[in-house]
């Protein structure tokens, strides 16, 4: 058995091109069975930077998440994405961690396997509200559905970075996830501010598309808040963008206010969710500047326009 510890000295003599790259494709997967091709791809954990934050199944925190929740925020996407990945010849896989305190979530791609692990911990963390784990769980969806731009690379490749698995969350994911619910009656219940009602309204005719608008973005301030927590960001605010603007897209975690950026610019971005992201093309599906969009557009302070 050919192991990583092994020095492989592979000599092809003849053959056509085709066998050449068949034996090269199955060195590359017994090389990688075991260490699987994994994300988020920053190099750390997962979702979130590497932490060390553990909410127990018993913990005492103000969370309302239980099992049963956490179960059906997971079947609500698998409901609506396990079809469109076995279209694409894949099968959806779902570790659903309930019992797992870690708070983080990740992604796993083998062969025509698409893995999305979820963990108990993420889900009770006091800072995250029901909504916000949808949001996660379409983040790591996301990483195996949101297109370009991708991670790269030649382990990497299927793996859209994380901006890109933001925007996808709440650009696409979300909403076809849960635009059946009566939004409107949803986000009567909560603290909505005045900036995201008047954008999602000017962005959206249609009072339950407005409704969702404001729900995905204030899951997305949840999401901010969590982030934020691990770098003692205090102020993390709609009406406070992150103004810094990459020389190049970048493929790691951003700050966690360009992430709150992140999300809601993919709240407002009014594409149809059947307009399809591309795995090339970035502009696919998606709200671009030089296509006349000022909302919904990718925050520069990841994304850098071809």
């Amino acid at each position: 058995m050919l192991t990583k510890k092994n020095t492989l000295h592979v000599q092809i003599q003849g053959g056509d091109m085709i066998k050449k790259i068949n034996i090269l494709i199955s060195l590359l997967v017994v090389l990688s069975v075991g260490s699987v091709f994994s994300c988020d791809i920053d190099g750390q954990t997962g979702f979130m930077p590497e932490n060390d934050l553990y909410v127990g199944v018993h913990a005492k925190t103000r969370s309302t998440m239980t099992k049963e929740t956490f179960n059906a925020i997971i079947d609500r996407v698998d409901q609506h994405y396990s079809p469109i990945v076995k279209k694409r010849g894949g099968k959806l896989k779902w570790a659903r961690k309930w019992d797992d305190g870690t708070v983080n979530a990740s992604a796993q791609r083998f062969l025509t396997t698409y893995k999305v692990n979820m963990y108990g911990g993420l889900a009770r963390h006091e800072l995250v509200t029901d909504d916000a784990f949808a949001m996660v769980v379409c983040h790591e969806l996301g990483h195996h559905l949101a297109g370009a731009p991708k991670v790269g690379g030649i382990l990497m490749k299927w793996a859209s970075n994380e901006g890109q698995s933001d925007y996808f969350a709440s650009l696409k994911c979300f909403r076809r996830s849960f635009e059946s619910d009566d939004n409107e009656a949803i986000i009567a219940q909560m603290k909505v501010p005045a900036l995201v009602s008047k954008k999602c309204n000017d962005n959206y005719s249609d009072a339950n598309d407005a409704a969702l608008c404001v729900r995905i973005s204030l899951a997305g301030k949840s999401l901010a808040r969590l982030l934020g927590s691990l770098r003692g960001t205090a102020k993390l605010e709609f009406n406070t963008p992150d103004a810094n603007i990459v020389n190049t897209t970048i493929n790691t975690h951003p700050a966690a206010q360009c992430r709150l950026d992140t999300y809601f610019q993919g709240s407002l971005c009014d594409r149809r969710i059947s307009d399809d992201v591309s795995s090339k093309d970035p502009k696919a599906g998606t709200c671009n500047r030089d296509q006349g969009y000022t909302d919904g557009v990718r925050p520069l302070c990841w994304f850098k326009p071809e």
